[in-house]
C-alpha cells in the first residue's frame, strides 16, 4: 500500500510539473504580466516619439539657455535685468564657467538623443523595421544634437553616452566625433533618398517639422551636411568646396528652412518670447544696431524696438549700468511674439553659406547674397509682424554691388541675430581660427585684467562634472575649475 501511494504521489507531481511547464512558460508569464494599457517603449510606434524629438531639439537645444547665453557672447542680444543674463553680459567668469549654467540643456539634449537612438533602433530591428523615412529623420536629428554638443563643449561622451549600462561614459575626441557625424549624415541621406524613391510616408502628422514630407527632410539633410562641412573648414580647408556642393544640393532639393512654426501664444509659446515675458533679460545690442545704422537697414526698428517706451533703443555691449536695469533697454520686436517660430537651420543661412563658399573660391556670390538678405528681411518681418517694403529691400541690397566676403559675414551675422545665434558662435570661432575678424566684438569685458573672458567653448553640465571622473578630470577643481573654456580653443575652431 505504501509503495502504491508513493507511485501515485510521484505520478501526480510529474503531471503537475508537466502542466506547469507547458502552461506557464517564461514567455507566458511575460504575457500575463504585461500591462496592456501601458505598453513598453519597445511596442510604441517610433513616429510618436518623433514629435518630442523635434520639439526638444528646437525648444531646448537650439532655442534654450545655450542660445540665450551664446547670444550675449556673440553680442547679438544684450543681457540685462540685473541677474542671470547680466552676469553673462559682464562676462563674470564664475558664472560663465559654472557647470550649473548649462546643466539642464546638457542633460535634456542627451535624454533627447537617447529617445532618438530608440527611434533609429526600432527602424533597424524593431516594430518600425524598414521604415527608412523615420530612420533618416532620426539620423538627421541625431547629427543636429551631437553637433550642438560637440561644437559647444568640445570633447564629449559619444559612443558610450547612450548606452544605459555604462555609468560613466568616456570622453571622445572632437575630431573623431566630427568624422562620425559626417558619416551619419551620409547614411541619413541614403535612408531618405531611398524613402523618397519608394514613396515612404510613415511619420505622418507626428512629424511636426515637415508633416511627413520626406523630400523636405532630404533637403534638410543636405543642408545639415553643408553647414557641418563649413564649420570644419578652418581645420580642413578643402571642406569649403564640399560645403558649397551640399548647400547647393539643399536648395536644389527645395530646402526652405528647418522652421518649427507650431507656436500660437496660448497653449504653446516660442522659447525666446516665453523667456522674455517671464524675466525681461533680453535687450537690443549696439554691436548689431550700429551695423544696421551704418547701412540704413530697414530691419533696425524691428531689432531695436522701444517696447518699454524709455527712449533707450539699444545698449553698448557690456554696459554695466544698463545691464543692471530691467524694463529699460529696447528689445527685438519678436521677443514679444509668443507665436514666432524657432529654427534649426534657416534658409537665409544656407544662402549665406553658399555665398561665403563661392566668395572664398573666387566665384560670383551676388545672387546667393541677395537671396540670403531677402530671406532674412522676410524672417524679421514675419516674426515681428512689421512689414518691410519691397522697394526698401531692393534699395538696401543695391548699395553693396558685388558683395565682399566681409559683407557676406556681416549680413549673415545680422540675419542670425533673429534666431540662429549658436550658428553665429560657430562662425565667429571659425573665423578667429582663420585669423579673420569680420565682426568686431565690442564688449570691454571680453578681456579683464589682461585675461581672456570670452569663452572658446561652454562648460560641461554639473550632473556629469560631479559624477563622471572622465569629465571631472577635464573640468578641474579649485578656484579655476572650468576656466579651461577661456584658454583652449576647440579642435574644430583652431588652426
Amino acid at each position: 500500500m505504501k509503495k502504491r501511494y508513493n507511485i501515485f504521489t510521484l505520478s501526480l507531481c510529474s503531471l503537475l510539473l508537466l502542466l506547469f511547464a507547458s502552461g506557464c512558460t517564461e514567455d507566458e508569464m511575460d504575457r500575463i504580466n504585461t500591462n496592456t494599457s501601458t505598453p513598453p517603449v519597445s511596442m510604441v510606434d517610433a513616429r510618436f516619439q518623433l514629435s518630442d524629438a523635434i520639439m526638444s531639439m528646437a525648444f531646448t537645444t537650439y532655442g534654450g539657455s545655450y542660445a540665450w547665453h551664446v547670444a550675449s557672447y556673440t553680442e547679438q542680444i544684450f543681457g540685462d535685468g540685473g541677474a542671470q543674463m547680466m552676469f553673462a553680459e559682464l562676462r563674470d567668469p564664475i558664472i560663465t564657467a559654472a557647470p550649473t549654467t548649462f546643466n539642464n540643456e546638457w542633460n535634456n539634449t542627451y535624454r533627447n538623443l537617447l529617445n532618438i537612438k530608440i527611434i533609429i533602433d526600432k527602424c533597424e530591428n524593431g516594430i518600425n523595421q524598414g521604415q527608412l523615412d523615420l530612420m533618416g529623420m532620426g539620423r538627421v536629428l541625431k547629427v543636429l544634437g551631437f553637433q550642438a554638443l560637440t561644437e559647444l563643449h568640445g570633447d564629449i561622451p559619444f559612443n558610450d553616452a547612450l548606452n544605459e549600462e555604462i555609468r560613466n561614459p568616456r570622453l571622445e575626441k572632437q575630431e573623431d566625433i566630427y568624422a562620425s557625424l559626417l558619416n551619419e549624415i551620409d547614411v541619413a541621406i541614403e535612408n531618405l533618398s531611398e524613402a523618397v524613391e519608394n514613396n515612404m510616408a510613415y511619420a505622418g502628422k507626428q512629424d511636426i517639422l515637415y508633416e511627413g514630407d520626406t523630400k523636405k527632410w532630404l533637403a534638410l539633410a543636405y543642408a545639415v551636411k553643408g553647414r557641418l562641412l563649413l564649420d570644419g573648414s578652418a581645420k580642413i580647408p578643402s571642406n569649403v568646396s564640399k560645403a558649397l556642393e551640399y548647400a547647393e544640393k539643399a536648395i536644389e532639393n527645395g530646402f526652405d528652412g528647418a522652421v518649427l512654426d507650431i507656436f500660437n501664444g496660448v497653449e504653446a509659446d516660442n522659447s525666446w518670447a516665453a523667456y522674455f515675458r517671464s524675466r525681461h533679460y533680453s535687450g537690443a545690442c549696439a554691436t548689431v544696431a550700429l551695423l544696421m545704422q551704418e547701412r540704413s537697414d530697414p530691419r533696425l526698428p524691428i531689432y531695436a524696438s522701444d517696447v518699454f517706451e524709455t527712449g533707450v533703443l539699444y545698449a553698448p555691449a557690456g554696459d554695466a549700468t544698463l545691464s543692471a536695469t530691467i524694463d529699460n533697454v529696447g528689445t527685438p520686436a519678436w521677443m514679444t511674439n509668443e507665436s514666432a517660430s524657432i529654427k534649426l537651420l534657416s534658409k537665409a543661412s544656407i544662402h549665406f553659406i553658399i555665398a561665403e563658399c563661392k566668395r572664398r573660391l573666387s566665384l560670383d556670390a551676388s545672387s546667393d547674397f541677395e537671396a540670403g538678405v531677402r530671406e532674412s528681411m522676410k524672417d524679421y518681418s514675419v516674426s515681428s509682424g512689421v512689414a518691410i517694403a519691397d522697394a526698401d529691400i531692393a534699395s538696401y541690397i543695391s548699395q553693396f554691388g558685388t558683395p565682399t566676403l566681409e559683407e557676406i559675414m556681416v549680413q549673415k551675422y545680422i540675419s542670425q541675430a533673429r534666431d540662429c545665434q549658436i550658428e553665429t558662435y560657430n562662425d565667429l570661432r571659425r573665423c578667429m581660427a582663420n585669423g579673420e575678424e569680420f565682426i568686431k566684438l565690442q564688449n570691454p569685458n571680453n578681456i579683464n585684467n589682461g585675461q581672456n573672458r570670452w569663452p572658446y567653448s561652454l562648460p560641461y553640465g554639473n550632473s556629469d562634472v560631479v559624477s563622471n571622473p572622465f569629465i571631472a578630470s577635464v573640468f578641474g577643481t579649485g578656484n579655476n575649475a572650468g576656466y579651461y573654456i577661456f584658454e583652449r580653443p576647440l579642435w574644430l575652431f583652431s588652426n
